[in-house]
């Protein structure tokens, strides 16, 4: 059985997506853009964005009754892999203890124009 997690703190998807799905203990979230979900606006450098994307899914897991520490795996996509040591300084601040796996790319472009967007799984 699968649940839809929808929540109203995070940006609405932008595609036929959901925010995230939890099936079998596990939490899906769908890659986050560094969007307030209240205003729409997207802040402009890396370390804002880095931050409003874990925000986002901060938001995503305490509405599924998650929080990071329940986080097993993450996808971060950059548009520019100069900027990793900034995100990963910012990414660092949301696991200070068990880190979860992670693996990084640089992409072409993201949606909106965004330098970041994250993905993460959780599991209990």
């Amino acid at each position: 059985m699968k649940r839809i997690i929808a929540s109203e703190k995070a940006p609405a998807a932008v595609g036929p997506y959901s925010q995230a799905i939890e099936a079998g203990g596990v939490l899906f979230i769908s890659g986050q853009l560094p969007v307030d979900g209240a205003t729409g606006a997207m802040p402009e450098d890396v370390v804002s964005q880095t931050r409003r994307s874990l925000d986002n899914i901060g938001h995503i897991l305490a509405e599924a009754g998650y929080s990071f520490d329940d986080v097993v795996k993450t996808t971060v996509l950059l548009t520019d892999i100069a900027d990793f040591g900034a995100m990963n300084a910012v990414y660092a601040e949301y696991f200070p203890g068990d880190k979860p796996a992670r693996v990084c790319y640089q992409v072409a472009a993201l949606p909106k124009g965004a330098k970041v967007e994250i993905d993460a799984f959780a599991a209990k």
